[in-house]
């Protein structure tokens, strides 16, 4: 499997955690990682956003038809062996990613928050993650 990392900062935790669910993916052929432009951080709360593009591993299969109802043609078509609704399932039953917060045909979109408080500081920042995980065009 290909992973392009480059426009990737390397930050978010849960980001790096569906990296490594996705990675183990047989039916994954490539997973492009990117920031988003939403990324931003303040004095109490840091927002991450981050897209996945995943493109799957085709088939090929043979298909015969009749051109003109008489004459016998076969021609070969690729098919995706899986597809975003597939990764849905495949990525709820991996524990620690578990469901998405929102999903259709074309996205998967995850939410997490955390609090995180630094040592010897009395003020924690609030990190928010989101990612989107698309299918490659």
């Amino acid at each position: 499997m290909q992973v392009d990392t480059t426009g990737w900062s390397g930050e978010g935790d849960f980001t790096a955690r569906l990296i490594e669910a996705i990675r183990g993916l047989s039916d994954v052929e490539r997973l492009k990682v990117e920031d988003a432009p939403a990324t931003r951080a303040d004095s109490g709360f840091s927002f991450i956003s981050n897209e996945l593009f995943v493109a799957f591993r085709t088939t090929k299969r043979t298909i015969r038809a009749r051109k003109l109802r008489v004459i016998p043609v076969s021609f070969e078509v690729d098919e995706k062996r899986m597809s975003l609704a597939g990764l849905e399932a495949a990525l709820t039953a991996i524990e620690g990613v578990g469901e998405p917060d929102y999903s259709d045909e074309g996205m998967l979109q995850y939410l997490r928050t955390e609090r995180i408080i630094p040592p010897y500081q009395t003020r924690g920042v609030k990190l928010v993650e989101l990612v989107r995980i698309y299918e490659a065009g």
